[in-house]
């Protein structure tokens, strides 16, 4: 290129570039969104607290009346034990 030739075309280059340098630092920056990320946490709040059995308290040597009466007696806690444990677990949704 002639010196001549760039002594015109760069004056009118300058502005131009300039121009579009600082055209993008005239736009506002996007506003802050919010953005929820689920977090883990446990469903189950407490652990009901497990029956004491009549069955576990009797001797090895127990009569079988003795052990079928207090297995008859121990059955309606450990049911409801269950259902307690159940309503626990469906808390969390399956």
């Amino acid at each position: 290129m002639k010196p001549q030739i760039a002594r015109q075309i760069i004056p009118k280059i300058i502005p131009l570039v300039a121009a579009v340098l600082l055209a993008g630092c005239g736009t506002a920056p996007p506003a802050p969104q919010a953005v929820y990320v689920p977090v883990h946490t446990p469903c189950v709040k407490g652990v009901p607290p497990a029956p004491v059995y009549e069955f576990d308290k009797l001797p090895v040597d127990a009569p079988d009346g003795a052990k079928i009466l207090a297995l008859a007696r121990d059955w309606p806690r450990g049911r409801k034990y269950e259902g307690e444990l159940e309503a626990v677990v469906m808390g969390c949704g399956l």
